[in-house]
Order: C-alpha cells, then structure tokens, then sequence
C-alpha cells in the first residue's frame, strides 16, 4: 500500500483504488544463469509435489484404496492411485493372480515411508489387515463394532482363517459375517481370487480355540505349555491327515491364528510316549531310591516325575497317598535327599575336571549341573560369565542354559552376579575419594 501523497509524487493523474507500477531495468540471464534458474524451480515443485504426497497419504496407512495397474516392473506391480503412484512388491500380491495394465485393483495401503528418492507407497493384497477390511465393507455388524475380528491367519490366494466374537450375545458372528446363503463371504472369496475361508468363534480360553481353529479336524486332548507357548494336540488316528491338513497348511494357519505352536499327535503316540515316560521314571526311582516296581510305579501314578519332588514335598502329602505312612514318607524322602547329593558331588567333579572356576560356583541360582552345562559351552570364568547377554544365557531356543527353565530375571540377576567385580574396584576408589577430605583436614 502507498498513500494518496506519495502516489501522486509518481503519477499525479493517481487515484484511491489505483495500483501504482514502478518500471524494473531490464536484467539480461546468461544461458547458464537461465538454465539454473529452471533446475531449482522445477526442484523445488518437484519437492513440494513429494511433500504433498506423503501428507497425504501417511495419515491413511491400513486403508483400503482402489487404483490403475500402471505397469509391472520385475514382477512388482505400479498403481496409480490418482495422485500419486503406490507399488505391490511381488511378496504381497496374491500368488498365481495376473495383473495388467489397465486392470483396476483394490488393495491395503500398508506403509507410506520417506525415502531419498521421495515418498514410497507400498500396498498389499496378502496382508491379513486388508482381509479384515474387507469383511468390515460386507458385514455391517463389524463396521459399526458389534463383532469384531479377534485374529486373522493367511496362506493367501488358497486358504484363511479368521476367529470373530460377537459383543452381542443374541448375534451369532460366524453367521453374521457368512451372510444369506454365503452372500457375504462370497463377497471377500471373489474379491481374493477364490481364497477359501474359514470363519471360527473366538475364544478367551486358549484350548476352546485351538479346538475351533483346527476345524474340521475333531480334536480329543489339548495340553498347553504356557511358558514355552506352544500346545500339544492328540487327535484320533482317523483324524491326523485332517488336522494337519494339506502341506501343513491347517495346523500352520491355526498356530498363526492362537499365536501357538501347535504339535499333532494321534491317540497312539500319545499312549506310546506316555508308557515311555512312565517305565522311564520307574526306573529312576527304582534306580535311585532302591525301591521295588510296584512302589516307583506308584509314585509315578501319583504324579511324581524327579527326584527334587519326593525329596521338597510335605511329608504329609506322600504319607498321604494309600498304602503310605509317615515313616515310609520319610524314608523315602532321605533317600531322596541324598541322591541328590550324590548327584551334585558328581556334577561338582566333573565340573572342576572341565575347568570352571570355583567363584562360579558361589553365584545363587546356578547349580553344579548348571556349571558342567556352563563348562562344556566354553563358559568357565566370572568374565566368561559376564560377558554374555541374558538372551544367550536363558533364551528358550538357543540360551546356554535352556535346559533348565530359568526366566529373564533370574537370568538378569546371575549376569549382573557375574560381573559385580568388575566394579569393585570402582567401589573403593570412591570409598577413598571420600576418605580423602576427612584426611586432608585431621
């Protein structure tokens, strides 16, 4: 703006509302200059355009978009999705399904990342969050939150599972997300290629729903390890085949949906192994106890497995069981005890014949079978000790001590025991430090 005074300085014929206009000297651009001139505007729109994308499209991660095949590139499909282009790398295309150009194609936007060369849009036809989308466009109940889709396992393009759970009991979710004579399921098997569904009740109670996912296999036993995670599964002979299903698909489908590992036996197997592991721990106590059969074979019925069993129990619970008394209870109980004395004074030899030091042996939480299993891995000092991380030590695939069921804390805690003179020294120089004050001034 410029007042009426200065304006009419410039051109007396100016008016309010007139725009006044001061004439530039002409500036001559060298070729070069011009051409400069041109790289950075188009950079900075070429930038702006990528910023505008990625503000765009980072606030719709796992939404369901639908766009055109642009063109394939190494088996990796571009789509344009109006404004920008998003890509189906070939690890999240259904398997065996063509796309061409032109073809128009609903997909996940599964990620949206910066990247050097500018926003990437990745979707995905496989994921099992863009199942769940789907169903949520056929089935009203789940759009509006009376059923909801607890977990969704995918071997894509051939077969799926889903667990559901309705939050009204008078509406059944199985039935509900079928649809009238499968109308809406069919829906979602179109749109997936002729991918097979099956929809299960979910459950709270980890057994009543591996039962469910194993359908349509009939399931006789379920045995969960809770702190392993995995469950063992026996299933009639006639049933093996159906519950493993083709290519291990249904038990594998099944583990994804419970987050389990799943083991299939049949009846058989599991009465095989069962006698195994009884005449097995028979015999320890026979062994051990120098008792006769009948009465090892009691204790096994009884639910006793090892040694440290019979010998921490109250006496009054094994004096308990027919045909015991208190001094039977406590006979066997001593004897008990000192097997298992016999068997750490050899773990102890053979411990120090490999080498590990007795300093080891003070940490609380390690026993002498710890320090052989220790020993025989190359751990045989407070340093070797020290030097490992607690996933090494306890983790229950590859820990060093995995054997043994020790958890992340008691694990935590022998690691930091093993390295406590590490800071000893620290310890006592800031003792002296403060001594030194009080020294100075007597």
């Amino acid at each position: 703006q410029i007042s009426l005074v200065d304006a009419q300085k410039r051109d007396k014929g100016a008016a309010i509302g007139d725009f006044v206009v001061d004439p530039l000297p002409p500036i001559e651009f060298g070729r070069i200059a011009a051409q400069a001139a041109k790289q950075v505007i188009v950079q900075k729109v070429r930038d702006a355009e990528r910023e505008r994308q990625y503000e765009e499209f980072k606030d719709r991660v796992n939404e369901v978009t639908t766009g055109v095949v642009k063109r394939v590139e190494f088996g990796h499909v571009v789509v344009d999705l109006g404004r920008a282009e998003g890509v189906i790398r070939r690890d999240q295309q259904i398997p065996r399904e063509i796309l061409r150009v032109n073809d128009r194609v609903r997909c996940l936007i599964k990620d949206v990342r910066r990247e050097n060369r500018g926003p990437q849009i990745f979707l995905s036809r496989a994921a099992g969050e863009y199942m769940k989308k789907l169903f949520a466009q056929e089935v009203p109940e789940i759009y509006d939150g009376i059923i909801e889709i607890k977990a969704v396992a995918r071997d894509p393009g051939s077969r799926a599972k889903i667990g559901v759970i309705s939050r009204d009991s008078s509406i059944d979710p199985v039935g509900a997300c079928v649809g009238m004579k499968g109308s809406r399921v069919q829906a979602v098997v179109q749109e997936l290629q002729g991918e097979k569904i099956d929809i299960i009740p979910w459950s709270p109670d980890i057994a009543t729903f591996v039962v469910n996912a194993l359908q349509p296999a009939e399931v006789a036993k379920v045995v969960i390890d809770e702190e392993e995670q995995r469950i063992e599964v026996v299933v009639p002979d006639d049933q093996l085949s159906l519950a493993i299903g083709r290519r291990g698909q249904n038990v594998r489908l099944a583990s994804q949906l419970t987050g389990h590992q799943i083991d299939i036996m049949t009846e058989a197997d599991e009465s095989e192994r069962r006698q195994k592991e009884f005449v097995e721990r028979s015999e320890l106590f026979m062994n051990e106890l120098d008792v006769d059969e009948t009465l090892a074979q009691l204790l096994v019925a009884e639910g006793f497995t090892a040694l440290e069993e019979v010998a921490y129990v109250e006496t009054e619970e094994l004096a308990a069981i027919e045909g015991f008394d208190e001094d039977l209870a406590g006979e066997l109980q001593n004897r008990a005890t000192e097997a298992l004395e016999r068997r750490e004074a050899a773990a102890r030899e053979e411990r120090r014949a490999l080498g590990v030091e007795d300093a080891l042996a003070e940490i609380e939480g390690l026993t002498e079978k710890m320090l052989v299993t220790l020993g025989k891995a190359g751990i045989k000092t407070l340093d070797d000790l020290g030097d490992l991380a607690t996933d090494e030590l306890v983790s229950k695939r590859e820990g060093v001590l995995k054997e043994y069921g020790l958890s992340e804390d008691e694990g935590n805690r022998i690691i930091m025991a093993a390295r406590a003179h590490w800071f000893e020294g620290d310890d006592a120089s800031g003792a002296s430090g403060e001594d030194a004050p009080a020294d100075a001034e007597a």
